[in-house]
C-alpha cells in the first residue's frame, strides 16, 4: 500500500509455485482474489500471478524495480541475497526495501496462516459452516481482514 504512494503503478505479483500445490492454505485463485479485495480501493495497484523466476518475470513485463518488505534485520540478510541473485539474472532490475510499520513487524505469513487455520478449526468444530463454499468465503474474508491491517 505504501509503495503505491511512491510509484505511478504497482503490480502485486504472486508466484504460482507448483511445488507447493496442496500445501498452501489458499489456492492461487483465492490468493489473487484476497489481494484484489484488499487493494481494490487503490487505483494504481494491479494483481497478477507468474511462474518461474522473479527476474525473468520482471524482464518479460519490463519491470525495473522490485519492492520488498522488511520486518527485521534477519529479513534483510535473506532479502539482500535474493536482490543480488535477481540483479545477476536481470541487470536492469533494482530492489527497493520498505520497512514494515512497527506495529506489524512481528507479523509473518506463517503466523497469519497459523492464525487462520486455528480460527477455521474452531469455527468448523462449532458447526459454523453449512457448506464448503460458506467456509471458503469465511476464510477469504478473514484473510482480507489480515491483509488490510497493513
Amino acid at each position: 500500500i505504501r509503495a503505491s504512494k511512491i510509484f505511478d503503478h504497482v503490480t502485486i505479483a504472486t508466484l504460482h509455485n507448483r511445488e507447493k500445490r496442496g500445501r498452501n492454505l489458499f489456492t492461487l485463485e483465492e490468493r489473487l482474489e484476497i489481494i484484489r479485495e484488499a487493494t481494490a480501493h487503490i487505483p494504481n495497484v494491479s494483481v497478477e500471478s507468474f511462474q518461474g523466476l522473479t527476474a525473468e518475470y520482471a524482464r518479460a513485463k519490463g519491470v525495473r524495480v522490485l519492492v520488498r518488505g522488511l520486518r527485521a534485520v534477519s529479513d534483510y540478510e535473506y532479502e539482500l541475497q535474493v536482490a543480488h541473485l535477481n540483479r545477476n539474472l536481470n541487470k536492469n532490475l533494482e530492489t527497493v526495501f520498505i520497512m514494515a510499520a512497527t506495529r506489524y513487524s512481528y507479523v509473518s505469513s506463517t503466523m497469519a496462516n497459523c492464525d487462520l487455520r486455528r480460527r477455521h478449526q474452531q469455527a468448523r468444530a462449532a458447526g459454523k459452516f453449512e457448506s464448503d463454499q460458506e467456509e471458503a468465503r469465511d476464510a477469504s474474508a478473514s484473510a482480507v481482514s489480515i491483509a488490510t491491517r497493513g
